[in-house]
Formats: structure tokens, C-alpha cells, sequence
């Protein structure tokens, strides 16, 4: 089969494939939503439309227990404020008007995936990827809780896909994801150790400096208004989950909690073995998807909070590892430095 069959074959196998996920979607049960995670953006959104900050609550609480306290960085509350300020008042219209949303950024986290391995001329590895996104248990029961992870999911990927090629659009659209929700910011220290990598020494500190600044431009920015408003509420809220007390919606403790550890001293392990990752980047081993998917894997297995959409969040980062096995793509060209193309 040439190259060009190969390809448009694959591809409407892949359109095949999202046409049975929406199948599955479809036919997943349907929670009580107002007991879901989502409904408290909507009652984010409808705090500001009532002239609320809705971080001002975490300050009548102690830092330990959850209130369902508004934790995420403001896009998607700003986003929720916004929808309603349209017109979905209801709780019913606003949920299914995001449920199309997250639907497209679920089969657009699938397009993602086939393309990156497709580029690396591995598109039927692609037709795998995407089935094993679209058909794992954790993509379908964030589908179930119709949790907004897909959209944060999708910028941290298409992030990954153009770094190091496009770097700096690829740093904003990691700040996007940050912007939606947070889960990702433990990849921020690779990002900045693959900049150091592959900049010219002379220009280094630069590159850094402009790494950083584009990595919290969103979640600054879009947070300045709270920041104005109640900067204490606003940052407590943002710090609230590395304070909590230990929770996980699972039968299996994580260390913190078999020892009797909270707040920072429970997450000590978590930060050791993450920081033995990011020296293993900087010394140089280990390509761009392998080490974001041990980093990210750390979370999963040590953090002290543990929610059944947080799996969602290292499945696509499997299959990509195939990409690093495969080498930097020829499109690339051959006058790629070498440092760079480490990292493709």
C-alpha cells in the first residue's frame, strides 16, 4: 500500500471511529449533573452575572477542607459568566450548550493524536491512539461527568505537538490549557528546561525570560480583575489545592494519606520524585512525550487528591510515546539543531 493510500485510508478509519465514539457517548447514562464538578463552574459564572467574586469564598474557610471552593485559574468561569450574559440562564441550556463544546475538543484531542503519530509516518499507530483515547474508561466517564478536562487536554497537547518547531505560539496555547485548568502545570519546569536546551547560549536567559512570561500570560492576564477585586481570595482559592486535606474518589489511599500526612509534608514525594524528572530533562534524557508522561504519571500516583478525571490527563501521553521511538520527523529538515531535535 503506498504512503498516500495509507493515509487516506487511516484517516476515514479514524472518522469511523469518532462516529462509534459519539455512538458510546450517546449512550452512556447520565448523571445527576448538579452533583457533578461542572455545575460549579456554572454557579461560578452565575456569581459574577450577580456582581460575586466567586473566590471570595475560600476566606471564610481553612485552607483544609473542600467547599467546592473556585479553584481553577478564571477562563472557563469568565467563559461560564459570558454564555449566560447570552442568554443560558438555565442550568439545562448552559450544560448542553458545553456539552457540544466538549465534545469537539474530545474528538479533537483524537485528531491530535492521529495526526502526531500520522506525521512521524506512523498514521495506523495514530488509528490505535485514537481508538484508545475515544474507548478507554477514563475519557468516557469524564464524558459521563461532562467535566470540562477535554478543553485544557486539547491546548496541552496541541502545545506539545509544535514544541519545539513553533515555540512560542506552543508556550501560549500551554498557557491556555493552565488558564482552563491547571493540571498540567507540573510540565511547565520541562518546557522551560527544553528553551535552556535548545537556545543559543548567548541568548538563554532570554528565551527563559520569555518561556516564563508566556507560560502565565493567560492565567495572569484573565486573573488581573480578581487579583483587583480580592487578591487575597483570588490567590488563596488558586493555592487551595496544594493545601487541602487528602481526597480521591477511589478505594486506594495514596502514601500521604497510609502515613498521616497533609498539607505541604504529604506532597514532599510527589516534588522529589517530579524534580528527579525534570534533572533527568535537563541532563538530557528521555525524549519530549516520555517525559511528560512520567512527569504527569507522578501526579496521578502521589498526589495527595485524587478525582476519576484525572487518568483522562496521562492516557493520550501513552500512545505519543511511540513518536519519541520514532525519531524527529523528516519535516523537520535536516538543519534542525541537534538539541532541537531531541525534543521533536
Amino acid at each position: 500500500m503506498s504512503r498516500r493510500i495509507s493515509l487516506i485510508v487511516s484517516f476515514f478509519t479514524f472518522l469511523l471511529l469518532a462516529v462509534l465514539a459519539r455512538e458510546v457517548n450517546q449512550a452512556i447514562p447520565e448523571p445527576v449533573l448538579e452533583q457533578q464538578d461542572i455545575y460549579y463552574s456554572y454557579v461560578e459564572g452565575k456569581r459574577l452575572r450577580e456582581g460575586k467574586n466567586p473566590y471570595a469564598r475560600v476566606l471564610g474557610g481553612d485552607m483544609r477542607e473542600n467547599q467546592k471552593y473556585a479553584t481553577y485559574f478564571p477562563v472557563f468561569y469568565e467563559l461560564s459568566y459570558l454564555s449566560q450574559l447570552l442568554g443560558l440562564r438555565s442550568y439545562l441550556k448552559w450544560i448542553a450548550f458545553w456539552k457540544v463544546i466538549f465534545l469537539l475538543f474530545e474528538f479533537g484531542v483524537g485528531l491530535l493524536l492521529y495526526l502526531a503519530l500520522a506525521r512521524h509516518k506512523l498514521e495506523w499507530l495514530g488509528v490505535f491512539a485514537a481508538a484508545f483515547w475515544f474507548f478507554n474508561r477514563w475519557t468516557l466517564k469524564v464524558v459521563e461527568m461532562s467535566n470540562l478536562d477535554f478543553i485544557p487536554i486539547f491546548f496541552m497537547l496541541l502545545s506539545l505537538m509544535l514544541f519545539p518547531r513553533y515555540k512560542w505560539p506552543s508556550l501560549f496555547l500551554f498557557s491556555l490549557s493552565l488558564g482552563f485548568k491547571q493540571i498540567a502545570i507540573f510540565l511547565a519546569p520541562l518546557y522551560l528546561v527544553w528553551v535552556w536546551r535548545s537556545a543559543p547560549t548567548k541568548d538563554r536567559w532570554r528565551d527563559m525570560l520569555i518561556a516564563g512570561l508566556l507560560i502565565v500570560s493567560v492565567p495572569l492576564v484573565s486573573g488581573l480583575p480578581f487579583l483587583f477585586w480580592n487578591a487575597e481570595g483570588f490567590i488563596k482559592s488558586v493555592l487551595f489545592s496544594a493545601t487541602r486535606y487528602s481526597s480521591n474518589q477511589f478505594e486506594i489511599p495514596s502514601l500521604d494519606q497510609l502515613m498521616g500526612w497533609s498539607g505541604l509534608p504529604g506532597r514532599l514525594v510527589m516534588l522529589a520524585l517530579m524534580g528527579a524528572a525534570y534533572l533527568a530533562a535537563w541532563r538530557g534524557y528521555g525524549r519530549k512525550y516520555f517525559a511528560c508522561l512520567l512527569v504527569m504519571s507522578i501526579f496521578l500516583d502521589y498526589n495527595a487528591v485524587l478525582y476519576s478525571q484525572y487518568p483522562a490527563w496521562v492516557v493520550p501521553l501513552v500512545p505519543l510515546v511511540f513518536c519519541d521511538l520514532a525519531g524527529t520527523p523528516q519535516s523537520d529538515g535536516d538543519g534542525v539543531q541537534d538539541e532541537v531535535g531531541r525534543l521533536a
